[in-house]
């Protein structure tokens, strides 16, 4: 770390946010690629095999992010990001010339390099910044994850130009557009950025190693695959999620989802301010509440339920001398009989319908000139509840969800300098590995939730379960903290942590 905030620190800063939002928007390319392909027929993957080529290059970036984060701290990041930049390029090139499930896969897997881009840039960052400004410096270069937000935004309208509805082998075009963008990128960042090491020179391999013995790096870690690998995940599952529950185009279904990947990456900036001014267990407290709330109302699904409802029977014997669809005549007594309203059928056209809406009506189920005993049902009750779960409130939620995971990804990563303030590198690397194992095990597991229970909503069910996982386990290590030191000294914990007290 610095002593003090420098103009060659900021250009630093720029380089490094502008290369790594290149690399997202390489990392989450099969979302909406795959997404194309799938959609109009140029290739019959499962929707497993879909969240295996989603996942892939999440798997790359995640697994590699620690010994590219190693090998920052040890030669500096202007070598190591511009050799990954160059790198990428060629299995994205690949990636055109590429005609089966297989070779996808294989070019997946090497561009999903570009993942790890972030392991370098944390490192690269945090080495030209004072301890002061690592929340806010850190937060600025994670805005890089808008990454995601430039795929979803620009490619489904560059595969549309290119294909021009009718030459549809021409999406191949866009992965070379990409691996220039990944090559221009490297040339830029090879000219104007500067070399700058952590000071693990002399330092063996076991000893780089070391804080990973340290439960709080694991425990770091499971925030990260929430709130980071969360991101990841949904960031691309939101592209088919639109286009199957909501018959959205391609278009749509990308600016949509952009409504959740741009501002969650924008947002990282506020949130290393936040984590610096209020502290990061405070904040993450907050986000974790909010991923609760958010994620239990997601898993609601569009449904519509038949359910029994309120009959008419005959208060005596008699003979039925008039039936119609709102009046039954018994003898001389006539019985009020609840029509179906012409909207019933229709109840998904009526408009934005937030909460579940009710309907019931009543059908005959006699005929005039029937013989009718006492307490005899003449009309069957019948309620219909019907839950639209409309695209723009699903958006909004998804929207907020994305703006409490943004700030958590920068109030992850203020505890790092804090706690390993020369092995931000190692550390990093690793929580950034199990946010990207996140990133790339929730489309999977996705996939097989969607084949077993048949609900699109089950991802959301799966995301509340680990957010309540993690909110657990913080307030847990706070209560340990409480009972370990004073209550007024508790309260300092919440903004910087003592060197005297220990927590795992």
């Amino acid at each position: 770390m610095q002593d003090k905030v420098t103009s060659k620190a900021h250009r630093m800063l720029f380089f490094n946010t502008l290369a790594f939002t290149v690399c997202f928007a390489v990392w989450t390319f099969n979302g909406v690629m795959i997404t194309f392909l799938v959609d109009n027929g140029l290739y019959n993957f499962t929707l497993v095999q879909v969240g295996w080529l989603i996942g892939i290059p999440v798997l790359t970036g995640s697994i590699f992010r620690l010994p590219m984060g190693i090998y920052t701290d040890k030669y500096g990041g202007k070598w190591v990001f511009g050799l990954l930049l160059l790198f990428c390029a060629i299995p994205m090139y690949l990636f055109s010339l590429a005609d089966s499930f297989w070779g996808f896969m294989a070019c997946s897997f090497g561009f999903g390099m570009a993942g790890t881009g972030f392991a370098v840039g944390i490192a690269n960052t945090s080495v030209w910044y004072p301890r002061e400004w690592q929340g806010r410096a850190l937060g600025i270069f994670g805005v890089g994850n808008a990454g995601a937000a430039v795929t979803t935004l620009l490619a489904p309208s560059l595969l549309n130009y290119f294909t021009g509805g009718a030459a549809m082998d021409h999406w191949r075009v866009l992965p070379v557009v990409y691996a220039v963008s990944l090559i221009v990128m490297a040339i830029f960042f090879l000219l104007f950025t500067e070399n700058k090491k952590h000071h693990v020179q002399g330092q063996s391999m076991k000893e780089l190693l070391q804080p990973l013995k340290s439960v709080m790096v694991w425990r770091f870690g499971l925030y990260y695959f929430l709130v980071f690998g969360g991101f990841v995940a949904i960031s691309q599952w939101l592209v088919p999620y639109f286009v199957n529950v909501y018959s959205a185009s391609l278009v749509m279904a990308g600016l949509l989802a952009s409504l959740f990947s741009l501002p969650s990456g924008v947002i990282r900036a506020l949130g290393g301010w936040m984590s610096d001014k209020w502290g990061a267990r405070k904040v993450m407290l907050w986000v974790f509440g909010v991923s609760i709330a958010g994620c239990f109302f997601l898993i609601v699904p569009r449904m519509e339920v038949f359910s029994p409802g309120k009959s008419v029977t005959a208060i005596k014997k008699g003979t039925v001398n008039f039936v119609s669809d709102t009046l039954i005549r018994v003898n001389d007594i006539s019985y009020p009989v609840r029509h179906k309203h012409a909207t019933i059928a229709n109840l998904d056209e009526t408009g934005l319908l937030i909460l579940p809406t009710k309907e019931s009506w009543q059908n005959p189920i006699i005929k005039e000139g029937d013989q009718v005993l006492r307490k005899q049902v003449l009309a069957k009750g019948i309620t219909k509840i019907y839950f639209q779960a409309n695209i723009w409130v699903f958006a909004i939620l998804v929207f907020i969800v994305g703006i409490a995971w943004g700030i958590g990804k920068a109030g992850v990563y203020r505890f790092i300098p804090d706690y390993f303030p020369n092995q931000v590198g190692v550390v990093g690397g690793m929580v950034g590995v199990m946010g990207g194992l996140g990133g790339f095990v929730s489309p999977i597991i996705f996939g097989y939730l969607l084949e077993w229970t048949g609900l699109w909503t089950s991802s959301w069910m799966f995301l509340l379960i680990i957010s309540v996982i993690c909110l657990w386990w913080m307030r847990t290590v706070i209560a340990r903290l409480m009972k370990r030191a004073a209550p007024e000294f508790s309260t300092r914990l919440d903004h910087k942590p003592q060197s005297n007290i220990k927590t795992n």
